[in-house]
């Protein structure tokens, strides 16, 4: 049985090296994910390192939407349109506690990108593109409706909108539980191992040096197969690989915005036209609504994309634009996070709207393959396209023939739940379970949403950890969630457990700043980090919170 535990970091290195892997994936994000689940279901030894943690880059800085991709009939991708749309309901189905529809108003305006006649044709198109259910249909709006529906859009000039659904979802906390279901099945996955070198045999690539950035160590594992599925490193990969050739990543940047629901009290997730025509998501979330996203390029720091003033004064304009009553300033804002979208460009493509999010797979000489490009909501069509790649070859190769996909109808971790219907009523027969061990209501939805099936491991670690969790000084219910984090997800950092684990450096910010020298002294004492580890973890979750509020000059 594969771990998945910050406490067993060196058996999984260890089982990685015992033999050659038939499948070695680098990158942890929802792509990484995605191919270990896929490739480990037919039956191929699988494992996959990540440099920092699962999901800490584009997979926990996105939109946050599983969405059918309407942005793109603007571009007439209409395959996106449809495969994303399709793929959007599967990952509904397998992780109904990840992912939540969403309905989204997009409103109309005299002048504006989208009309009455566009906006019905357009949704139309897309019902039928993403075979969108019957329940879920667009529906058209009069300006009237419109502004019972959101009353803080602006009423000069509009003429409507158009009403259809979206699938919001936690990126960070869907790309870790299609990990663990992957670990659960018998892959091997562990963070914070980074790839510094490839290993060949007469030309052909047969393996990789992974460093081990706790320890230092270096392991050399070695596979039949090798996927680079490294997001915006996709690039640096294929250097390494001396490969790097043809199309390039182009690289941009997304930013968002999140304001207390009490000074942007949005009651209806709004689709919107920026003053420069862009489209932007204002979307309520808890306590929250955040906006996004910007689109611009980029080349600085790939591990570390900040907010810039500019950043966030255009999207300041863009919702005193659309919601003028607010009058929002920088002041307002709770908190901000920026994420990279690795894009391939062909050759003099500059513009950022222009380029496609289709994804494509790179096979070197040496016989790396690559996977950039795609978007969130296609990860698991993604993953079964690049392991049907390594299938081919291995039977091609060796004559070893493997099964098809089965993910389709494979529930994610969490997602043991009887799909979306099931959801329903497991949510009312968890909430009342939470009530009778004195959960508040509130909190019981937030942790089902969250976990899922897994709920009542929470709710075990709840009750049996009580008064450890009064020693530490940690609330015995963010005490569950931590000790869970560290055994059963890999958290080995404060970061990994504020920002992808729980979300709250987003999406809650007061909850770190209350627990975080609490949860920081039991994670040490845990987890053993000396004290240059403690000053240096401590150190990243500080600078993480300042950057949250402040942007860059």
């Amino acid at each position: 049985m594969s771990v998945f535990s910050s406490h067993q970091r060196n058996p999984v290195f260890h089982d990685m090296e015992q033999e050659p892997l038939d499948l070695l994936i680098i990158g942890g994000g929802i792509t990484g994910a995605g191919i270990s689940l896929d490739a480990v279901t037919r039956g191929l030894n699988t494992a996959v390192v990540e440099m920092q943690d699962f999901a800490a880059g584009t997979s926990s800085r996105s939109t946050k939407l599983v969405h059918g991709g309407l942005r793109y009939l603007k571009q007439f991708e209409v395959k996106v349109v449809s495969e994303v749309g399709q793929e959007r309901a599967i990952v509904y189905e397998n992780g109904p506690h990840v992912t939540t529809p969403e309905w989204m108003m997009l409103p109309f305006y005299k002048g504006g990108t989208f009309g009455p006649f566009t906006t019905n044709i357009g949704l139309r198109v897309y019902d039928f593109l993403a075979g969108v259910k019957k329940s879920e249909r667009r529906e058209m709006l009069s300006s009237e409706e419109a502004l019972k529906k959101e009353p803080l859009v602006k009423d000069d000039g509009l003429k409507g909108a158009g009403y259809y659904v979206e699938y919001k979802t936690d990126d960070a906390r869907l790309t870790i539980e299609v990990m663990k279901k992957a670990v659960e099945k018998g892959a091997h996955a562990v963070n914070y191992a980074k790839v510094t070198g490839f290993l060949y045999d007469s030309g052909k690539i047969c393996g990789a040096v992974v460093k081990d950035r706790i320890t230092g160590e270096q392991h050399n594992v070695y596979a039949k197969k090798i996927i680079n599925a490294g997001g915006p490193w996709v690039d640096d990969l294929r250097e390494i690989d001396g490969s790097k050739q043809g199309k390039n990543l182009y690289l941009t940047k997304g930013v968002h915005l999140v304001f207390p629901k009490k000074r942007f009290p949005l009651k209806q997730a709004i689709y919107f036209d920026a003053p420069d025509g862009r489209m932007i998501f204002a979307i309520p979330r808890n306590k929250k609504t955040y906006v996004g996203t910007t689109d611009t390029s980029y080349t600085g720091d790939i591990a570390h994309p900040q907010m810039t003033e500019e950043d966030r004064d255009y999207l300041l304009n863009a919702i005193n634009y659309m919601f003028p009553s607010l009058a929002m300033t920088k002041e307002d804002v709770d908190s901000s996070y920026a994420g990279l979208r690795p894009l391939i460009a062909e050759e003099g493509q500059d513009d950022p709207d222009e380029i496609s999010r289709k994804d494509e797979i790179f096979i070197s000489d040496s016989g790396l393959i690559s996977m950039a490009g795609g978007k969130l909501t296609g990860y698991r069509k993604m993953a079964e396209e690049a392991v049907d790649t390594v299938v081919k070859q291995l039977k091609e190769e060796d004559g070893i023939l493997y099964s098809e996909s089965e993910t389709e109808h494979l529930p994610i971790s969490g997602g043991d739940v009887n799909g979306s219907n099931g959801f329903r009523q497991f949510k009312k027969q968890k909430i009342a379970e939470a009530t009778d061990l004195g959960i508040e209501e509130e909190a019981a939805i937030f942790l089902i949403q969250k976990y899922g099936s897994n709920i009542d491991q929470i709710f075990d670690l709840y009750q049996s950890e009580q008064l450890r969790a009064d020693e530490a000084g940690i609330k015995p219910i963010v005490f569950a969630e931590l000790i869970y984090a560290i055994e059963q997800e890999m958290t080995y950092k404060p970061v990994d457990f504020f920002v992808r684990r729980t979300g709250a450096l987003f999406f809650d910010i007061d909850f770190v700043r209350e627990h975080k020298e609490n949860v920081i002294d039991y994670m040490a004492h845990a987890l053993q980090w000396n004290d240059r580890q403690r000053q240096s973890y401590t150190e990243e979750l500080d600078q993480l919170l300042y950057e949250a509020v402040h942007p860059v000059e």
